[in-house]
This record gives structure tokens, C-alpha cells and sequence, in this order.
């Protein structure tokens, strides 16, 4: 079952990434994308199958890493993305 959570958990993260056009939207529906997991997630795991929980949990926890390394990455260079 945690498979199967970070199977869609992984699917959801990308829907969000593909509708990106910037590297900012990208970065911004990353962020939502994720809150959404996440809160997702929490509900599963309080009242559903707590192995899909824990798939979704980590498909969008490396989804948001991504895009924080993204930040970084711009950020050294002088750019900052957020805003």
C-alpha cells in the first residue's frame, strides 16, 4: 500500500508540476500541491489506510524538496523566486 500511496502521490505532484510555465509557477504549485498531500495525507492516516498515508507523505515531501532545491539553486545565483 505505500507503494501504491507514492504511486499517486507521484502522480499528483506531477499534474501540478506539468501545468507549470516559469520556474516561479512551478515552484508556487509545488507548494500548494504539496499542502494538499499533505493534509490528504493526515486525513488517511487518521481515518484510512495509513500505508497509502505514508506513500503520499513521501512522494510529496521529496516532490517539495525538489523545489526547494530548485530555490536554492536560483537563489545562489541571485534570483529569488518566491516573490
Amino acid at each position: 500500500m505505500v507503494t501504491a500511496g507514492a504511486a499517486v502521490g507521484a502522480g499528483w505532484m506531477l499534474l501540478f508540476g506539468l501545468l507549470a510555465t516559469s520556474a516561479r509557477g512551478y515552484i508556487w504549485l509545488t507548494l500548494i500541491a504539496g499542502i494538499l498531500a499533505w493534509g490528504a495525507s493526515a486525513v488517511l492516516a487518521r481515518f484510512g489506510d495509513r500505508g497509502v498515508a505514508v506513500g503520499v507523505a513521501i512522494a510529496s515531501g521529496v516532490a517539495v524538496a525538489i523545489a526547494g532545491l530548485v530555490v536554492g539553486y536560483r537563489m545562489a545565483g541571485g534570483d529569488w523566486l518566491l516573490w
